[in-house]
């Protein structure tokens, strides 16, 4: 069962409501509305993933009573989510999470990167994955996949050709001695720190997981 102490059970209305937009159900991981409702209660995808298919099977008595007391009465979730809402942080979030260790990776990830046309680190996480499906020459702004990924990020072609030619730099197979001024460089090197090393396969579900986002 998932556990986290930034949790609160008047969450679960906030949940709930989530959960009752259409198409009514258990929403994906990153979905752009799942991963909105984390940042702002400051919890990680996963968990709130987790907590979702907890809320769907109701099989704790408070659970079953929030069903009994919401389920089909759609203004009175909506109230009872505006109250939370309300009292989240006592209206001074910036206060009430300060000295908190909250879930900072996630949220990083889905802040835009400063100096980078508006590229945000979870875009460089699915240029990355198609990075490794591609070789060199295919890395460029005609080959279908990386039209493909621009349109689905809602950025350049170019772009994502920019965030690949930091990646081949990056690459130590390649073993290029190349030396390049970018604001792209030092995120790109987080990125590949984190995950150009790993599991390519891991990679590759981390990436589907996370084009929901941008759906």
């Amino acid at each position: 069962m998932a556990s986290n102490s930034l949790w609160q059970d008047d969450y679960w209305v906030l949940l709930m409501q989530l959960y009752q937009q259409k198409p009514v159900g258990i929403k994906p991981m990153y979905s752009r509305r799942m991963v909105e409702l984390c940042m702002e209660l400051h919890l990680a995808p996963q968990f709130m993933y987790e907590k979702m298919f907890e809320l769907r099977n109701a099989a704790t008595p408070t659970l079953k009573r929030l069903w009994e007391r919401y389920a089909d009465k759609p203004k009175r979730l909506s109230r009872a989510a505006n109250m939370v809402r309300s009292m989240v942080g006592f209206s001074n979030s910036s206060d009430f999470y300060d000295g908190v260790e909250t879930a900072d990776t996630f949220e990083a990830d889905f802040r835009p990167i400063a100096k980078c046309d508006g590229l945000m680190p979870v875009m460089l996480i699915l240029i990355l994955d198609l990075y490794f499906r591609l070789i060199p020459a295919t890395m460029k702004g005609d080959t279908p996949e990386v039209h493909d990924l621009a349109m689905l990020l809602g950025i350049k072609t170019s772009v994502v050709v920019d965030v690949m030619d930091v990646f081949q730099l990056l690459d130590p197979y390649l073993n290029r001695n190349e030396f390049m001024i970018t604001p792209l460089l030092k995120p790109c090197q987080q990125v590949w720190q984190r995950y150009g090393n790993g599991n390519i396969e891991q990679l590759a579900t981390l990436a589907a997981q996370l084009k929901e986002y941008f759906r």
